[in-house]
């Protein structure tokens, strides 16, 4: 459930996709420094913007270094780093080893298993510091699996699940702003939980995976349409708890990413839908012209056959009339 919350970048000023892209790429150095390279490939939008919005609130000293890395190595870049980076880079790590796990207990993933045995070893590092953030996880993901299991149809209850995982992960400080981004947390939650459901709902019916969608998907000609609804409801209530932050810095680049960048998936997998639909129309189409075709053909060709009977059958009679 990784890389939904992502910035539209057309919709972005280039300032502010600079700074986007220095916060990014500073989560991306604390992570292959606290964690190695297989921390450093764990790296996600989702956790960016948690840096960006905790940064946004509560404005702490930042570190701005110009840096190279693997991805730009012959130009330096702007890293920017603090304590959300850290904490970002952690609850990353705990996400990431849970859904490598997820994915080979129902999957049997080979690449899954290995990912969640490298990553063991710094989780038991992490729960140290972060036990509480450590235990809400494991258990609301854990109680997900079993829902699952039970092939659970009640989607308030089971993106809730999700939701409680991401209401914990934002909260990070017991203060008078916990409230709000426990809500705003728990509502983002709901909508990555839904739409990780809307984008896999194709895939999950041919594998036979679970997903609370796939009936509703079968038998609602409206399927996209309700969900956007649905994940509309999800984003408004999450925007509502956000615009009640008194958040300055950074604001733009927030409210760009709840707007706008949140639906870039939904489109895009809406968009290759509907493609494929008028493909597979045209396709029938042609199909049912051919066989039109086809049996046009036939009955003129029968139509001749009829033709060339006639003359003959009409002379034979003629010719024994007239004897």
């Amino acid at each position: 459930m990784f890389g939904y919350i992502s910035i539209n970048k057309a919709e972005m000023k280039f300032k502010d996709y600079d700074v986007y892209h220095s916060y990014y790429c500073g989560l991306c150095k604390v992570l292959k420094e606290c964690y190695g390279r297989r921390g450093q490939v764990t790296l996600s939008f989702d956790m960016t913007f948690l840096v960006v919005l905790l940064t946004g609130l509560y404005e702490p000293d930042t570190k701005t270094e110009m840096v190279r890395c693997v991805a730009h190595p012959t130009q330096k870049h702007a890293a920017k780093t603090n304590e959300f980076t850290e904490y970002a880079a952690a609850i990353n790590m705990i996400l990431s080893y849970y859904k490598c796990e997820d994915d080979w207990i129902d999957e049997r993933k080979k690449k899954s298993f290995v990912a969640a045995r490298l990553l063991k070893s710094k989780l038991k590092e992490i729960k140290k510091i972060y036990p509480v953030k450590c235990k809400v996880i494991s258990e609301n993901l854990a109680e997900i699996s079993r829902r699952e299991a039970e092939n659970e149809q009640n989607l308030d209850l089971m993106s809730g699940l999700f939701g409680n995982i991401m209401s914990e992960i934002f909260a990070y400080r017991h203060d008078e702003w916990e409230s709000l981004l426990r809500k705003m947390g728990f509502f983002l939650g709901k909508f990555i939980y839904l739409m990780d459901a809307y984008d896999d709902v194709e895939q999950d019916i041919k594998s036979g995976s679970y997903n609370p969608l796939k009936t509703v998907y079968q038998e609602d000609p409206a399927f996209a349409d309700d969900c956007r609804g649905l994940l509309t409801l999800m984003m408004s209530e999450c925007s509502r708890e956000f615009e009640q932050l008194p958040v300055l810095l950074h604001a733009e680049i927030i409210r760009n990413v709840l707007y706008s960048g949140v639906w870039s998936r939904y489109t895009a997998v809406t968009a290759k839908r509907i493609a494929a639909k008028e493909k597979s129309k045209a396709s029938e189409s042609e199909k049912n012209s051919n066989n039109c075709a086809d049996t046009a053909d036939s009955m003129t060709s029968d139509n001749h056959t009829e033709d060339n009977t006639h003359p003959d059958t009409e002379n034979s009679t003629t010719g024994d009339q007239e004897q």
